[in-house]
């Protein structure tokens, strides 16, 4: 149902005017939209919940590192939104009769990036969660930011330049980019490895963060 919300607005758009049509915002944005409530907000739940419920610190007396732990946990919803986006881009294809993708490995790429990314994203916010009743809440700021600002709903190329120039350091403008690039290929290789480098940067921040602040005992 999102995904057909995001096609009643496109038809209040200019989409000719940022060189796209409905089919090309549509699919990133289908897939966006897995990202942010199969793996990102369903994993801040995962984690919160198992916490409290003391089965990551039971998993953590055995042979397994915290990594492993964590990776395993996340595991289940990754695959969940990889499959969803596979589906979802296969149905925006066939019903909105779009060519195959130019560029198919940034597509790929895009996707991939976007489900480590959001794992590593959902276990820092997990991080400052304190029940799961609250990890319905705690997600919000960022997919609602993700969904308004990082071209899934509005491209960005109808946004003012300085405008469009921040949201392009969103987590999720990135996926988004790689994905809508390699339908319609054209995608230059600097935009490519900026994208991609935006990516891997706020991944390892993540990863950082969760190093420094993840929580293994229940919060008090």
């Amino acid at each position: 149902m999102l995904p057909l919300s995001v096609r009643s607005a496109a038809e209040e758009m200019d989409l000719a005017e940022a060189g796209l049509n409905t089919g090309t915002l549509m699919l990133p944005a289908s897939i966006g939209f897995s990202l942010l409530f199969a793996v990102y907000s369903t994993l801040v739940g995962v984690f919160v919940v198992r916490r409290e419920e003391l089965v990551l610190k039971r998993l953590r007396t055995g042979e397994l590192r915290d990594p492993e732990i964590l990776a395993g946990s996340a595991l289940p919803a990754a695959v969940t939104g990889v499959a969803q986006s596979l589906l979802l881009a296969a149905g925006c294809a066939v019903l909105l009769d779009m060519a195959a993708p130019a560029a198919p490995h940034l597509a790929v790429l895009g996707l991939l990036l976007g489900v480590v990314m959001c794992a590593a994203l959902a276990a820092v916010t997990a991080s400052f969660t304190r029940t799961g009743e609250s990890a319905q809440v705690t997600p919000m700021p960022l997919m609602f930011v993700s969904m308004i600002c990082s071209g899934m709903v509005v491209p960005l190329e109808l946004f003012p330049d300085r405008v469009a120039s921040v949201c392009e350091l969103l987590p999720l403008t990135p996926v988004v980019t790689l994905v809508r690039g390699g339908w319609t290929g054209d995608l230059s290789a600097a935009e490519a490895l900026g994208a991609v480098a935006t990516a891997v940067a706020w991944t390892v921040l993540s990863v950082f963060a969760v190093r420094r602040w993840f929580r293994w005992e229940p919060r008090r």
